[in-house]
Parts: structure tokens; C-alpha cells; sequence
């Protein structure tokens, strides 16, 4: 049988090629440069809601673990969000910084009298956190396009 096909292999002819070239620009573009920060901000929520199990205060400070756990459940949720629609969640970067800012001051509001190992666990989180999310809402402003 003879191959009666026209070669599909350049799509240099093929009529929406700059339709496809602008699109193919767009989703590599836009706002990829902090891929690299959505993989420590899932790892960074996933230690946030193990740690109370990790640092074994679960019994102590029962109210810090629901609270830890809930918190590190939306830390890495957000580093979903930003891997899966960066275009559009990289304007919570800074809810993000707003996290580890609570984070810090969390062992004093909902903890009862804490211990300086979970005190200095969640400030540790808290600072990660606000260092990932002033990277990641740098970066987005940086490569969001001008008007």
C-alpha cells in the first residue's frame, strides 16, 4: 500500500503555527521561574503536620497538634496550588508569608505554656515559610508582564 499522507512531521506550514508558538511561550513563561520553591513548600507542609508526632508532643499540647496539622495540611496545599496553577496561585504567595507569621506566634495563642522544642520547631517553620513565600511572591511580581 503506498503512503498517500502529507508529512506531518513540520508544522512549520501549518496555519495557527504563531497562534502555537505564543501559546507554547505563555504557559512555559508564565510565572515558572519559582519552580524550584514548589517542591520545599509541599515538603515544608508536610513536615508542619507531622511535627507534633514527630517532636511527640501530641499529649501535651493537644490544641498545637490540631493546630499544626491544619496549617501544614494548607502550607501544602499551596505548594500544590503553585506546582499545578502557577499563573494563578502565585498571588497567594503571601498568604503564605501570613501563615508562617502565625506560625511563629502560634505556640503562645494556642498552645497552653509550650516547651522550647515546639516553640522553636514552629518558629523554624514560621521563618521557612515566610522566606518561601517572599520568594515566590518576589519572583511572581518580577515575571508578571507589564501593563
Amino acid at each position: 500500500m503506498a503512503n498517500v499522507s502529507p508529512d506531518r512531521s513540520d508544522l512549520s506550514t501549518h496555519p495557527d503555527v504563531s497562534e502555537m508558538r505564543a501559546r507554547y511561550e505563555a504557559v512555559l513563561g508564565g510565572g515558572r521561574d519559582v519552580a524550584l520553591v514548589d517542591g520545599p513548600v509541599f515538603l515544608l507542609g508536610l513536615y508542619c503536620a507531622v511535627s507534633p508526632w514527630v517532636l511527640h508532643y501530641t499529649t501535651s499540647q493537644p490544641d498545637l497538634m490540631t493546630h499544626n496539622l491544619v496549617v501544614g495540611i494548607a502550607i501544602g496545599l499551596l505548594g500544590l496550588g503553585f506546582t499545578a496553577a502557577p499563573a494563578r496561585m502565585y498571588g497567594l504567595s503571601w498568604a503564605m508569608c501570613a501563615l508562617g507569621v502565625w506560625m511563629i506566634i502560634a505556640p503562645w495563642v494556642v498552645g497552653t505554656s509550650p516547651d522550647a522544642g515546639v516553640v522553636v520547631n514552629n518558629i523554624i517553620i514560621g521563618a521557612l515559610a515566610v522566606i518561601l513565600g517572599m520568594m515566590c511572591a518576589f519572583t511572581a511580581a518580577r515575571s508578571a508582564p507589564r501593563a
